[in-house]
């Protein structure tokens, strides 16, 4: 029996009309600003899809473009200008940034409030802890695809594997707070193929094309892929869909699983960011 075919695009179409809505109720819609940095055509295309899904819920986006021959000072100092800002709530840095240029001193001079991806310091302290603030897009629409699927993880075995800073680690911390017993996986883990059949939930976010095999998974599992591999034959995730589908019991598919959600919990963090300034300034 094949597994259910978890939609992202249709989870993620969810979330952004809760996001509209709940922007019509603020004083004043949320400001989010976008920072990119040379002529990468990718990274221009990722900022133009946020830009049209941020006015599609009524949030103000803000765009800064800057050549790739900026000097650090310079896009650290634009950075610093936006923290200080009122009336921008969400700070958005597109990376990777051109040669020549540290991301790390950007993403620290974002203040954790305004952190919209998640990635400052403080944000993944405060994760790790505990008690998360502004959660990683894409960490935070795989919770949101697990509980579209019914997944239960409370008392759940669960498997990450991959341990980046934008996917891999965070997601431990969310599962975990969901009270799953999580184990990490990488590039070092000795029988991969074992660790994963005992994973009830299973993310896959290792960036190799059809790492997971069908043998690899637990039957009735929920399997998650983030990967996007770009192969020959088109755009293919971390696990070997075909096969997969056969034993688990639910999956994401590549494309049209995880993607979506990304921007879509993009847009639900910098309205998060927005309603938490207009609740403190009336307290």
């Amino acid at each position: 029996m094949s597994a259910k075919v978890i939609d992202g695009k249709a989870v993620a179409a969810e979330v952004r009309a809760r996001v509209a809505a709940e922007v019509k109720e603020l004083e004043t819609p949320p400001g989010l600003a976008t920072v990119l940095v040379g002529d990468d055509p990718a990274s221009a295309i990722y900022v133009r899809r946020k830009h049209e899904a941020s006015e599609e819920v009524g949030i103000r986006s803000i765009d800064h473009r800057l050549p790739a021959d900026v000097s650090q000072d310079e896009l650290n100092d634009l950075v610093e200008t936006l923290a200080g800002d009122d009336g921008i709530n969400g700070i958005l840095v597109q990376l990777p940034l051109p040669d020549g240029l540290d991301p790390a001193p950007v993403i620290e001079r974002i203040p954790a409030s305004k952190d919209v991806d998640g990635l400052t310091p403080v944000s993944i302290g405060l994760l790790a802890r505990g008690t998360p603030a502004l959660v990683p897009c894409t960490p935070a629409g795989i919770m949101e695809l697990l509980a579209s699927a019914g997944a239960e993880l409370e008392g759940a075995e669960a498997v990450v594997v991959g341990r980046s800073n934008l996917v891999g680690r965070p997601m431990v911390s969310l599962l975990l707070g969901a009270n799953a017993t999580v184990t990490i996986c990488h590039s070092r883990t000795k029988d991969l193929g074992e660790v994963c059949r005992r994973a009830e939930v299973l993310i896959a976010a290792a960036g190799s094309a059809r790492l997971i095999t069908g043998e690899m998974i637990r039957p009735g599992a929920t399997v998650i892929d983030v990967g996007t591999n770009r192969l020959e034959e088109g755009l293919v995730g971390d696990v070997d869909f075909e096969a997969a589908k056969e034993v688990a019991g639910a999956i994401t598919p590549v494309p049209g699983g995880v993607g979506p959600m990304t921007i879509a919990m993009l847009l639900s963090n910098t309205l998060a960011a927005g309603r938490s300034v207009q609740t403190t300034a009336k307290t």
